[in-house]
């Protein structure tokens, strides 16, 4: 049986495991919500738009992130019946991503995992966002390659997203697939391709989450936060 300290490189899917998008979702919509006077629950609005995000990706793989969500916006308020938004309104949502907050344990998390490994970012986002959100409430933690999807032209849980990595990682790294370890929440975008494209996975299941969850879970290891990854690579040395 592997160990954490066995790897070299850790790819993480980035919103969902190191940033509560979860939050910042439903943050970005309450304007909608408040203009409307509605009220539903979490998981309703998260499993709604979900949904809708899902199915926009597959339609326009080539769009990116921050457009993606605009375009979803007044679908999502039409599903909830609730007036169509402006098209600033649609925008603001959009434009969000790169506000989103960080869980609390992922800043310190990530310089203690930086101690021992190459960190590589795997994101379903656009490169302007991922940059706001580096920059913002990541606090400009330092990544040793980054790869989002609109390098790639498609979206997780598309293979070919996690074939790039892989051959990024090793052009970069000379790091191979056995010593990568793919770190991230959902089991729909990241747990089950990467089993898929036969590497290993640390689920961190983040307690509560909604989006990406599947009946069927396939990780090697599982954690509540990256913090407590961390104490266990902690552990093992």
């Amino acid at each position: 049986m592997s160990q954490l300290s066995d790897y070299r490189v850790l790819t993480f899917d980035v919103y969902g495991t190191l940033i509560d998008w979860e939050a910042g979702i439903l943050a970005a919509f309450q304007p909608t919500l408040d203009k409307n006077g509605a009220h539903f629950s979490r998981e309703h609005l998260l499993t709604t738009y979900h949904e809708f995000e899902r199915l926009q990706q597959y339609k326009t793989p080539d769009m990116p992130y921050h457009q993606l969500l605009t375009t979803v916006h007044p679908h999502f308020a039409e599903r909830l019946g609730l007036a169509a938004p402006t098209a600033a309104e649609s925008m603001a949502f959009g434009e969000s991503v790169g506000s989103w907050p960080a869980f609390p344990d992922t800043v310190e998390a990530l310089k203690r995992l930086s101690q021992r490994y190459k960190l590589v970012v795997l994101s379903n986002v656009d490169r302007a966002s991922f940059a706001r959100s580096n920059a913002g409430s990541l606090e400009g933690v330092p990544f040793d390659l980054i790869i989002t999807a609109q390098d790639v032209g498609s979206y997780k849980p598309e293979l070919q997203n996690f074939e790039y990595m892989l051959r990024e990682v090793k052009s970069t790294f000379g790091v191979e697939p056995a010593q990568v370890l793919q770190t991230a929440q959902s089991q729909f975008h990241d747990h089950h391709p990467a089993r898929r494209v036969g590497i290993k996975s640390a689920w961190i299941e983040r307690p509560g989450a909604t989006m990406g969850n599947l009946t069927e879970t396939v990780y090697h290891w599982r954690f509540d936060t990256l913090g407590d990854m961390a104490d266990a690579v902690h552990a093992e040395r």
